[in-house]
């Protein structure tokens, strides 16, 4: 008996199979009834069964074994996608999705041997079966992982977003006790209790940045007009008095005039800046250099120290990447090693580009911005 009509008679006893497989991957299946264990598992032997009956060319065989199946007009999700979606919201993991296709396939196979014996099966049904349902699984693992990650990123934004209120409680309890004077114990209590605020602050701008840019969102910018020698200028200030030791020149050439969102890019330079001075030898400049031309400012920011190795230098602009150039590697810092990810997406924003080399001479991460950017991105 052809394999296609070997899955339509004997149906039931397969999805009995797969409703038993299914009952064992706990704890997401010990809330499921019998039609819940059985999810759309019919639908799925169904398409198995129409594609087994489709007459197919070794081009079409091909592209489907590259995972290039034709698309159906009109669905806008097929039984294996809406599986996985209902799996997920389910509780189960992507390692139970995927043994949920194994035991079919072997359930399946295993049945209609049996069933044939004591004549071979037919090898052609055998291939086209296994590509249907690598053709499934690769439909359900697709949209199980996608859903899943926008349900992460939903979370995280929801928990940036609820610890902003008591953090914010915090800081202004710890401002208010700073101004009462009560003492040296109180005074510095409060001090550490508004510097730890602020990292935590820190931490809790980067995560919303990096979930912004994780739903499709983008990093916020409101264009208006900067000189980036003003902005430089100013905090290189605020470094040199947080860093004393160390010697960190500003050098400027053109007009580095332009459109842009001032407090992102000084968010951008100050990732940037702060990764050399800490990763930089400490008996050698910092050095920051602004050219502007006719349509563009490009900002170098150079130091002297340990080489990044190529395979870092490849990944380093990727998030929560800790490398031996993120000042997140640091003990201490509480860092989500989103810094260089969101300076990246920065650049971006304003339509600019940045980049990193690096060798035995220096080490340069360079930013290329146009002067003007059109519109800003909504919130």
């Amino acid at each position: 008996m052809r394999l296609a009509d070997f899955i339509s008679r004997d149906m039931e006893p397969i999805l009995a199979q797969w409703e038993a497989f299914a009952g064992t991957l706990l704890p997401a299946a010990g809330n499921l009834q019998s039609s819940g264990l059985r999810d759309h598992a019919q639908q799925i032997l169904q398409a198995v069964v129409k594609d087994l009956q489709t007459s197919q060319t070794r081009q079409a065989q091909r592209q489907k074994s590259m995972g290039r199946a034709p698309v159906l007009i009109d669905a806008t999700e097929t039984a294996a996608q809406t599986h996985a979606l209902l799996r997920a919201r389910a509780g189960f993991n992507i390692n139970q999705l995927a043994a949920e296709y194994r035991a079919l396939r072997a359930s399946v196979l295993r049945l209609w041997m049996d069933d044939c014996a004591p004549h071979a099966p037919d090898v052609d049904d055998m291939i086209r079966f296994n590509e249907a349902i690598d053709q499934a699984l690769a439909e359900s693992i697709s949209f199980f992982s996608t859903h899943v990650e926008q349900t992460r990123n939903l979370l995280l934004g929801m928990l940036g977003h609820d610890l902003r209120s008591p953090l914010q409680a915090i800081q202004m309890t710890a401002s208010y006790l700073a101004a009462l004077n009560a003492g040296d114990h109180v005074s510095d209590a409060a001090a550490r209790l508004i510097r730890s605020g602020g990292r935590m602050q820190a931490l809790l701008d980067d995560l919303s940045d990096f979930n912004r840019t994780r739903l499709g969102l983008g990093i916020n910018v409101v264009p208006a007009p900067v000189d980036l020698a003003d902005l430089l200028a100013d905090e290189l200030d605020e470094l040199r008095a947080v860093h004393p030791h160390r010697q960190i020149e500003l050098d400027i050439s053109g007009s580095l005039k332009g459109n842009w969102d001032g407090r992102r890019l000084q968010q951008l330079f100050q990732n940037l800046i702060v990764n050399a001075i800490k990763y930089g030898a400490p008996d050698t400049p910092v050095r920051v250099e602004g050219h502007g031309d006719a349509t563009q400012v490009r900002i170098d920011v150079r130091n002297h120290g340990p080489v990044i190795e190529c395979a870092t230098l490849g990944r380093i602009f990727e998030p929560l990447t800790r490398g031996a150039c993120d000042p997140s590697t640091s003990p201490g810092e509480g860092s989500l090693g989103l810094g260089l990810y969101i300076a990246r997406e920065i650049a971006k924003a304003h339509h600019g580009v940045i980049e990193a080399r690096s060798d035995e001479t220096e080490t340069v991460f360079s930013v290329s911005l146009p002067r003007a950017v059109g519109t800003a991105n909504e919130p």
